[in-house]
């Protein structure tokens, strides 16, 4: 398994590879999950304790080292106002935020620990006839680097696309540092509810705006070349690089699922989700797999770029 990817469980009860997130890291089950399950499967059933730190036998006022229970593998430096949430208490946080027979999708440890989350399936909602689940993405660190978040991730059943879209009248996330006990949290996270059903009323509103926005294949052409500029004296290397991403982004909006919105601005996001969460490299690296899931939960670029131009056509329609 790549590096930065340490653990990871995720739920594909129909066997379809389609359906396999981030390419098909970590232990694959037919089930969803409870949170003991996740806990055993996704390798987070380990706690960290913060251990003072010493230089020349003299410890360092401020500063703890938070250390993994297990291998004794230190996670991070932080001060020593750093408040350590547990993987369990991150469950169980779930647990009382969603309410009894929550189940999950995906959980899993990255950067060897450093970086943890646990993925919620919220009830399933309709957006323009398709099925959308959204997902409540809970990520926490041991290193300092990485905030107690919580975020909505909306994903098309049939195919599994994020549409982490950047809806600028709805927020997506919640976060808060690591001070204080996560259980006093809980009311001030149940807002994130809220944050998520908010967004998926904005992105029903936004969707409906772009499938009655007609889009002409030239139109999507002339993005993706203003997206991926080539210069004449560019290598044929790059030059064909880019002419494979451009060839298979116009062939992701051929996609069964897609075709229903062909040549509307609703059709190109959907294909700008599939293209740049499914579509693999050419040459994949050791670090490929973990970034792309990266993106996955903090947003794609490319994707909100076609987001974004998709939607500035849409208001010069109107």
């Amino acid at each position: 398994m790549p590096a930065e990817v340490e653990s990871l469980m995720y739920v594909n009860a129909n066997g379809d590879e389609r359906n396999v997130p981030w390419h098909g890291l970590g232990t694959s089950i037919d089930h969803a999950a409870s949170a003991q399950e996740a806990l055993e499967l996704g390798g987070l059933n380990w706690k960290v304790t913060a251990e003072p730190i010493f230089v020349n036998n003299h410890e360092v006022p401020g500063y703890q080292a938070n250390v993994r229970e297990t291998d004794k593998k230190v996670l991070g430096i932080v001060t020593n106002r750093y408040e350590i949430v547990q993987n369990k208490q991150a469950f169980d946080f779930i647990d009382g935020l969603l309410g009894e027979g929550v189940t999950f999708e995906t959980a899993g440890s990255l950067e060897g620990g450093k970086r943890v989350f646990m993925c919620a399936h919220l009830p399933k909602e309709k957006i323009l006839g398709d099925d959308i689940v959204p997902y409540l993405v809970f990520t926490n660190g041991f290193n300092g680097k990485y905030t107690v978040r919580a975020c909505c991730t909306p994903v098309r059943v049939v195919c599994k696309n994020t549409l982490n879209y950047a809806l600028n009248t709805a927020s997506r996330y919640w976060s808060t540092r690591h001070t204080g006990r996560i259980e006093d949290k809980l009311e001030e996270a149940r807002n994130t509810l809220n944050l998520a059903k908010q967004y998926m009323k904005e992105l029903d509103i936004t969707a409906d705006i772009l499938a009655n926005t007609k889009v002409t294949d030239d139109e999507v052409m002339t993005m993706l070349n203003n997206m991926y500029p080539v210069k004449d004296d560019d290598s044929d290397r790059k030059k064909n690089n880019v002419a494979d991403i451009k060839n298979g982004f116009m062939m992701c909006m051929l996609s069964p699922d897609i075709l229903k919105f062909k040549n509307t601005a609703w059709g190109v996001v959907n294909a700008a989700s599939d293209f740049y969460t499914h579509t693999p490299p050419k040459r994949i690296t050791s670090s490929w797999n973990e970034k792309n899931f990266g993106k996955v939960l903090d947003g794609n670029v490319m994707i909100d770029t076609v987001f974004l131009n998709m939607l500035k056509k849409a208001k010069q329609n109107v």
